[in-house]
């Protein structure tokens, strides 16, 4: 796999299991880069959905995606303080032309007082009856979900206190 530089704008491309494209973010800033792991930032971005619609990104991000876990983690500046918005959804790839990963419906928000709501299990119903999920896939959602949880309640990783205060003044030393 190729491993991008700090430093370097990237766009995020996410997918649904038939393969279908279904959002782009034009352009984030790679803070932090492994094979297992991708920090980014970004504020203001332009976001793209699978029918056209485009939309802006209202305030600063920080990105954490992982190459062994299956979801990705949205910390968002607000001035009601620090939101984050998780993506179940399989671990990430990085190539040539973007960091890519397959969204599979079920998000969990968090808010600034570290509470959280799972959202979208009707969604995942559907897709998972039209889209045919293997009951592998299933298992493996659902059992990140809960490791998901777990680190929500443990403050780990992204959701640990300075985590993305850290990042985003990394990110404002790249902002041009």
């Amino acid at each position: 796999m190729i491993i991008p530089e700090p430093g370097q704008k990237i766009e995020i491309q996410s997918y649904k299991h038939n393969g279908q494209l279904h959002r782009v973010w034009e352009r984030t800033t790679v803070l932090k880069a492994t094979r297992n792991i991708l920090i980014g930032g970004n504020d203001r971005t332009l976001v793209t959905e699978s029918d056209g619609r485009t939309w802006i990104t209202r305030e600063p991000a920080i990105c954490y995606f992982h190459a062994k876990y299956w979801f990705n983690v949205i910390g968002m500046i607000r001035t009601t303080g620090l939101h984050y918005y998780c993506n179940i959804g399989s671990p990430f790839v990085f190539d040539e032309e973007a960091l890519k990963y397959i969204d599979y419906d079920l998000d969990i928000k968090v808010f600034p007082d570290m509470t959280f709501t799972l959202l979208d299990e009707d969604e995942y119903a559907v897709h998972k009856e039209e889209m045919n999920y293997p009951n592998v896939v299933d298992s493996i959602l659902h059992n990140h979900v809960e490791i998901l949880k777990q680190w929500i309640r443990q403050r780990k990783g992204p959701f640990a206190p300075e985590f993305v205060d850290q990042w985003y003044e990394r990110y404002l030393t790249y902002r041009t």
